[in-house]
């Protein structure tokens, strides 16, 4: 089967007062209009692993997450489109919830694993699949340089020269496929990375280790509320606005961040009148399923 399927990701003007006063220019990337579950940048990191998967004759994709993780469910759905097995390790004590319902509802074996053990993917992965030839070892959030490859691409589809490119980051590798692109094809873009987790700035030499050139660019490590999966209520009432205001669903743990992020700035007074935004809707809104208490 070809692995590969048509590409829908408009890029949007956002409309705002804010935006305006400060002679911006704001646009977003709808990256999460790609697929329904296989959407954003999960599409995007997987498509050359499992290319490679299908190069390597390997049947059964084994990967890792949370009890809340898009990639497990983009990585469950798209095994299930492409003609793989899939098997899931997840972090943690054995939860049901809608994120992995919808797991297993693609077909993917799920395998609850304890925090210290989880640690050590690839010791995990030999222990329970070093006798099976046909499975393919995807770390969690499918972090690679082919997941950075495939990432890149984003750059190619802009018709339209940014000042600024925005993004969530999570493991670092969306941020260093899209400033990959950047580099090649619009130099004089700056990157801006929105960290997610506490005390972000560790993210730079995962980003850089997937750079194929050294390169400027700036995360923004004061935007995490908390930490990974955590949200204030200013969070929550930024990300309730903003889906109101726009039509456009986003959620608190990645790119609703990096929005407020972009117009927390905005108000400060960062960006230059003139200046061109684009951010990047990396998609997983199925995210929020796991924050409906907080709304």
């Amino acid at each position: 089967m070809n692995i590969d399927f048509e590409i829908f990701s408009p890029v949007h003007q956002i409309q705002n007062k804010l935006f305006d006063e400060q002679g911006l220019k704001v646009f977003i990337k709808r990256d999460d209009l790609i697929h329904p579950i296989i959407s954003g940048n999960k599409w995007r990191k997987l498509k050359y692993l499992l290319k490679q998967a299908q190069a390597e004759d390997k049947t059964h994709l084994v990967t890792f997450g949370g009890a809340y993780s898009n990639h497990l469910l983009a990585t469950a759905a798209a095994a299930a489109k492409f003609g793989f097995r899939s098997t899931g390790f997840v972090r943690g004590e054995e939860v049901n919830n809608d994120t992995l319902f919808l797991c297993r509802l693609h077909g993917m074996n799920l395998l609850f694993t304890d925090r210290e053990s989880y640690r050590y993917r690839p010791v995990l992965f030999n222990q329970y699949f070093a006798d099976d030839n046909k499975a393919f070892f995807i770390d969690e959030g499918g972090a690679s340089t082919l997941a950075a490859k495939g990432c890149s691409e984003m750059v190619n589809e802009l018709t339209e020269t940014y000042d600024h490119i925005f993004c969530a980051c999570g493991t670092g590798t969306t941020a260093a496929g899209i400033i990959n692109g950047i580099t090649e094809r619009h130099p004089d873009t700056k990157f801006h990375g929105v960290p997610v987790l506490k005390n972000g700035e560790f993210l730079r030499n995962d980003i850089d280790n997937y750079l194929t050139t050294a390169a400027d660019y700036q995360l923004h490590t004061d935007y995490h509320f908390g930490g990974y999966g955590k949200a204030t209520d200013e969070l929550i009432a930024f990300v309730k606005h903003f889906a109101a205001a726009t039509g456009i669903l986003i959620e608190p743990v990645y790119t609703g961040k990096m929005l407020y992020a972009l117009y927390d700035l905005v108000s400060k007074g960062y960006f230059s009148p003139g200046s061109r935004i684009l951010a990047v809707h990396s998609g997983g809104v199925l995210g929020i399923l796991g924050m409906k208490d907080k709304f």
